[in-house]
């Protein structure tokens, strides 16, 4: 574990070594504390015990994938930032990784300091940034305080990953807006790639999946991308 954790520790999980090493000393630069495993069950327990603020995580690992790590923390109620990482150049599996629960995926090779920048993104996102708009939205019977980070559907508390909570809020900021996907990508996760609109649909998919009767708030616009609009 690394003696530097001033902004929190990290769980890697990663069974090439080399990989794991260079992850570590970039994490470790940037100030946070970070703790490596190398097979998934060492890392499911690390996961428990030592409770994170963010998980990286191989998808491909002995003992147990990391899709199955993050499956079992969200079933746990465990909402811990998680990040993928994946050798697989195959869709499907960064799909699979983010209908897991995971927030985001970085395909190898990757840059180590884009995979620190990513990590800092999802923090701030589960924290709040300073200057975020503290106004409580509600639509139909959705109502997002985002500085408390709740969504309650008629009352009932609604748990959303760190990702989901802020595509939700920024879809309910403006409501009747129609955001593109690239637009999405860029305001939520921090980034612009034609690659990574899937992953726009993905969560959209999941957040509606969670808000049951309410999901019909949230509308495709055929070729453009999304809306909230009662």
């Amino acid at each position: 574990m690394s003696d530097t954790p001033g902004k929190g520790l990290v769980l890697v999980v990663e069974d090439e070594r080399p990989i794991a090493d260079l992850v570590r000393l970039y994490l470790a630069r940037d100030g946070f504390g970070v703790h490596v495993e190398h097979d998934g069950t060492a890392g499911l327990a690390a996961a428990r015990r030592l409770r994170p603020v963010a998980c990286i995580l191989d998808i491909a690992l002995p003992g147990m994938e990391g899709t199955e790590i993050v499956r079992r923390l969200r079933a746990d109620g465990d909402w811990t930032p998680v990040i993928f990482l994946t050798a697989r150049d195959d869709e499907v599996d960064r799909i699979l990784g983010l209908e897991m629960g995971g927030d985001d995926y970085v395909t190898k090779p990757f840059s180590p300091r884009e995979l620190v920048t990513r990590v800092k993104t999802l923090l701030r996102r589960a924290s709040g940034s300073p200057d975020e708009g503290k106004r409580v939205r509600t639509l139909g019977p959705v109502t997002l305080d985002p500085g408390r980070r709740q969504v309650t559907v008629d009352g009932a508390p609604l748990s959303l990953t760190p990702t989901e909570f802020d595509l939700l809020g920024h879809l309910l900021g403006r409501p009747g807006r129609v955001f593109t996907r690239e637009e999405l990508l860029a305001s939520v996760w921090g980034y612009a790639s034609a690659a990574g609109t899937r992953t726009v649909d993905v969560h959209v998919a999941q957040v509606r999946a969670k808000l049951g009767d309410a999901a019909s708030l949230i509308r495709t616009v055929r070729g453009v991308g999304y809306t909230a609009d009662a």
